[in-house]
């Protein structure tokens, strides 16, 4: 299971080529996943480079660092941020919260920090200069997290990835298929409004283009995304998931906009830590994405939003950074993703109704 996993993201997700630089980001807990992967990289005549990660390393860096230190930027994860081709990061923590301790202020420094990195990142993806790819190993901690058995959430992970079919490639194949015929209906639309409970929200997102999410920069993949236009949000939303940034949970997001700004916030639980993090910088109270997750597979919420923004039946909003090739223009050092359960609720384009309780209607966009 794993060398279909990891031949996924070399061949389907990333195309590996020759002599590529492959950055592989990661933590030990996913070691047997990694080894599978270094060893698809280099039989496709690829050179990769390990990067490990430690959740107890990231809390001391949060905790002990002097100011000065919060706020450097290191050349060198600047240089390689530029010059790697190919990026797999496999998400597999040890402890989820490792920073739900650390005092947000601190928080909001490193991120102002890397930011960096973030335009980087945008810039590249944008110009297509780098291909790159994200995905979780069913790692104990995650499993935990989602309140299932470590047998239970492997058996999660392996069914929204498709890998119990026998060809895995073939079947995300048929999915981009799906979604591109409602990112092409999508492509057309002026005006979205959303209306579900707690909510009634409106966006401009004429112009815009709508981003296939098929698996290749997301494993598992399964949502079609765009950016709406930075001053036309206006209403309210409610989310129904936990939001969570860095490990820390806000429970119960509401969000007011006016103009396309966050003019106030309420959380049943995090409250503060929200609305520190909206005062990160000036993009970080504007939204930077809209997505409708498409992945039926993924029926429920684990904590982890690689998964919960892909459930069949959703939609997302994310404050901060939008996707340069979205059209979007909104710049920040953040993109928190914020989910929706739709599946009670409706959403019109230009004013016609084109998808109610969570599924698009077929007729409306053939």
């Amino acid at each position: 299971m794993l060398r279909k996993f990891a031949k996924l993201l070399t061949d389907y997700c990333t195309k590996v080529k020759k002599l590529d630089e492959v950055l592989i980001t990661s933590s030990f807990e996913a070691y047997p996943l990694i080894r599978e992967l270094w060893r698809s990289v280099i039989e496709r005549g690829a050179y990769p480079r390990l990067r490990l990660s430690d959740d107890v390393l990231t809390e001391i860096f949060y905790r002990y660092a002097p100011e000065e230190l919060l706020k450097y930027l290191s050349e060198i994860d600047e240089y390689v941020a530029e010059r790697v081709n190919v990026s797999i990061t496999v998400v597999a923590p040890t402890h989820t919260k490792a920073l739900v301790g650390i005092d947000p202020e601190r928080i909001k420094v490193r991120s102002r920090a890397l930011r960096k990195l973030t335009d980087i990142f945008m810039m590249r993806d944008s110009e297509g200069s780098l291909r790159w790819v994200v995905t979780a190993y069913p790692s104990r901690a995650l499993a935990q997290e989602a309140g299932m058995s470590p047998i239970e959430f492997e058996d999660f992970v392996y069914r929204a990835l498709k890998l119990y079919v026998d060809d895995p490639l073939n079947a995300w194949t048929k999915q981009a298929a799906m979604q591109e015929r409602i990112a092409s209906f999508l492509d057309r639309v002026s005006e979205l409004r959303i209306v579900g409970e707690d909510t009634d929200i409106r966006m401009n997102v004429s112009g815009r283009k709508w981003i296939n999410d098929d698996g290749r920069n997301n494993m598992p993949g399964g949502e079609v995304f765009s950016a709406p236009h930075e001053d036309s949000v206006e209403g309210y939303i409610t989310f129904t998931y936990p939001a969570i940034w860095r490990g820390v949970e806000v429970e119960g997001v509401k969000l007011y906009f006016k103009k396309g700004v966050v003019v106030e916030a309420h959380a049943l639980k995090g409250e503060e830590f929200l609305k520190k993090m909206l005062e990160t910088d000036d993009g970080a109270r504007k939204v930077g994405e809209v997505a409708f997750g498409l992945n039926y597979d993924i029926k429920r919420f684990t904590k982890q939003i690689l998964f919960d923004e892909k459930i069949g039946g959703t939609i997302h909003l994310a404050l901060g950074a939008a996707y340069p090739k979205t059209g979007g223009k909104n710049s920040s050092s953040i993109h928190w993703d914020m989910v929706k359960d739709m599946r009670k609720g409706k959403v019109f384009a230009d004013g016609e109704l084109v998808y109610v309780d969570g599924r698009f209607i077929e007729d409306v966009i053939v």
